[in-house]
């Protein structure tokens, strides 16, 4: 079982080598496979649409988008619940369909950013390198593409999870093996869906994954640049209540600034957070368990920070 240990969401020591901001050029090897999966939902000028290849777009989506925000974020990077090893395993795994490599190299980025939130050597800041360096453009230099170890001494004894870590690969090519394979049996068993299997890798990978790319991306560039502040937290976090519609969550970006800690992103009944409810849900079925909530002394915090904020 997995024991929950600090939340990883407070500013801590510059433990890393300063060296790595000169890692600032986009290599072209490392931009070619972003590049591919766009040019993939060129496809459609081919394959067409179907209903069925819109719904396995959609339905993929929210399922990976779940994935990314309730265990790369909010479990890999800050251990806010517990769960069993093997579901541990199979979130990694799923996570890894969404092309965004695997959850060490994803939690390492994202504990660094809120180490040095908005402040050099922050990996994805748009306040020192711009709105689109923030979306996209780091993670295609050779810093940003490599995984940061010492950022994770605690997922890095489990071997399967580093053996997914280098092989992260796997998740993608498995995602379009299992499209393929569906879209051959839909066009042979049930023709009058109108789908094929260039149809179903076209739309449930190509379109799917990269609106999930760029939904994803908006919080670490959006969610600093446009919304709300509730927390003075001391860097340009924003609460954006539409990134929240598009990413189950994820928008109350300031929230999860003022308290990393928590499992809730959404800190009010009103905020919209159904990764939340979803992980509420779970907890019921023994999946997970020790979901740590918001203290009543970070509430307290909000209404002081709002107030001198508005002074």
């Amino acid at each position: 079982m997995i024991n929950a240990v600090d939340s990883y969401g407070t500013r801590q020591g510059d433990d890393l080598d300063r060296a790595s901001l000169d890692h600032k050029r986009v290599r072209v090897r490392d931009a070619l496979p972003i590049i591919s999966i766009h040019l993939i939902c060129f496809g459609v000028i081919w394959t067409g649409w179907s209903w069925t290849a819109v719904c396995i777009a959609f339905a993929l989506y929210w399922m990976r988008m779940f994935v990314i925000t309730a265990f790369y974020h909010r479990y890999f990077s800050h251990r806010t619940f517990r769960t069993s090893r093997p579901v541990q395993f199979l979130a990694a795994f799923l996570g890894t369909m969404s092309a965004q490599r695997g959850p060490l190299w994803w939690a390492a980025h994202h504990r660094e950013h809120h180490r040095h939130a908005d402040d050099p050597p922050d990996p994805h800041s748009p306040r020192w390198l711009g709105l689109l360096w923030s979306h996209t453009l780091w993670f295609m230099t050779e810093k940003g593409r490599a995984t940061n170890w010492r950022a994770i001494p605690d997922w890095k004894k489990f071997p399967e999870l580093v053996w997914l870590e280098r092989f992260h690969i796997i998740g993608p090519i498995t995602l379009i093996s299992l499209l393929a394979g569906l879209g051959f049996l839909l066009a042979h068993n049930a023709p009058s869906l109108a789908t094929s299997p260039a149809q179903l890798v076209v739309w449930g990978f190509g379109v799917s994954t990269t609106v999930l790319y760029h939904a994803t991306f908006t919080i670490n560039s959006i969610a600093h640049s446009i919304g709300t502040r509730r927390f003075d937290t001391g860097d340009d976090s924003r609460n954006n209540w539409f990134l929240a519609l598009l990413t189950l969550g994820e928008g109350w970006h300031n929230n999860h600034h003022g308290y990393a800690g928590s499992v809730r992103q959404g800190f009010y009944w009103y905020e919209f957070d159904p990764a939340y409810w979803i992980l509420r849900a779970l907890s019921w079925t023994g999946m997970v368990w020790d979901l740590r909530p918001v203290p009543k002394s970070v509430y307290l915090r909000a209404d002081r920070d709002r107030k001198r904020m508005l002074s």
